[in-house]
């Protein structure tokens, strides 16, 4: 794609190349795990967390450190310089585009079905489906004008005339009826409904057809090769963790969110879990059968085959080289 993506992801291989990640004893004889996260602690991060609170980790033999993200962390590059250990892919373009590169790291588990992207409209301004948005002006993050909006383009017809910078503030939106803004499922919503005083409209993606996986976990090769039980024994906790933060109590998970973020509130971090579980986030798709974290291989075709109709990626890219089916179940 873009001049400057290849010139980072060029420099992820460099990297990838000339460091790899040195083994770490962890606690009490534990293998030590770092796992980065892809944003500042929240409620989309609360099964890695329980899993941490509860012991899952621990009782597998790992010693697993949550590191926060946020605006100045790359995930892939700290996983392509071995600075840690395993770290979470936001969205399927992510591994694929590692992938494309041919830097050496995989996605091994996709702990979100359903890619929690939205859109929203105002109430009552004619728009009861996506594709009414046709002609009306969008608000999109830069990110993802390489990302969600390829496939909206590709199934509604949407123009890059359409597109306006979005840089999180809500106040165009909120001053132009007309107008539609990207979101995430438990955040622009919930601000939206406090700060301007009504339920917007809002459409997931993931209802639409949108094929993408989100939060998945991302392994370097050299790891899986070297150290599978690890990446097992993680994605078999993780899974656990999740179960345990949607259906039981998440205090103490919580109050790990908390110490890391303090920014965020009791009430945001409920909220992520009513929507997660009102929508399925975690538990639909190839995880329907209870399988947390399952994958599949029509699901990594349909995406890609999209993705490369759109030039996103050469049509004879080997999009395998993104994940491994090893170490989860996939869907039948």
């Amino acid at each position: 794609m873009t001049t400057r993506r290849q010139m980072m992801a060029a420099s992820l291989a460099v990297l990838a190349a000339a460091c790899s990640p040195a083994p770490k004893a962890g606690k009490a004889g534990r293998k030590a795990v770092r796992f980065a996260t892809d944003w500042r602690a929240q409620g989309e991060h609360g099964g890695f967390y329980q899993a941490l609170a509860s012991g899952e980790y621990a009782k597998r033999g790992l010693d697993v450190t949550i590191m926060q993200g946020g605006p100045s962390v790359n995930v892939p590059q700290l996983l392509a310089a071995g600075a840690i250990e395993m770290g979470i892919g936001s969205n399927s373009f992510i591994p694929l585009n590692m992938a494309h590169e041919k830097v050496p790291v995989k996605a091994v588990a996709a702990f979100f079905q359903k890619d929690p992207q939205v859109l929203i409209a105002h109430p009552g301004a004619g728009v009861a489906s996506i594709a009414d948005m046709a002609g009306r002006p969008i608000l999109l993050a830069e990110a993802s004008k390489t990302a969600f909006w390829v496939w909206l383009k590709a199934k509604y017809g949407f123009t890059d005339a359409q597109a306006r910078s979005y840089n999180y503030s809500l106040a165009p939106f909120l001053a132009d009826k007309r107008a539609i803004v990207q979101g995430y499922l438990s955040s622009e919503p919930y601000q939206i409904e406090h700060e301007g005083g009504f339920k917007p409209a809002v459409f997931l993606l993931a209802d639409e057809g949108y094929p993408g996986y989100a939060t998945m976990v991302l392994a370097p090769n050299r790891l899986i090769e070297t150290d599978p039980d690890m990446v097992r024994a993680f994605v078999e906790a993780s899974a656990v963790g999740w179960k345990a933060y949607l259906h039981g109590d998440p205090a103490a998970a919580d109050a790990l969110i908390l110490k890391d973020n303090p920014e965020m509130t009791a009430a945001l971090l409920a909220n992520a879990r009513e929507q997660m579980r009102l929508y399925g986030i975690v538990e639909s798709g190839d995880a329907a059968g209870g399988n947390v974290g399952a994958m599949s291989e029509a699901r990594w075709a349909e995406f890609f085959r999209v993705t490369a109709q759109q030039g996103v990626y050469p049509k004879d890219m080997d999009y395998r080289q993104a994940f491994t089916l090893d170490f989860v179940t996939p869907a039948a």
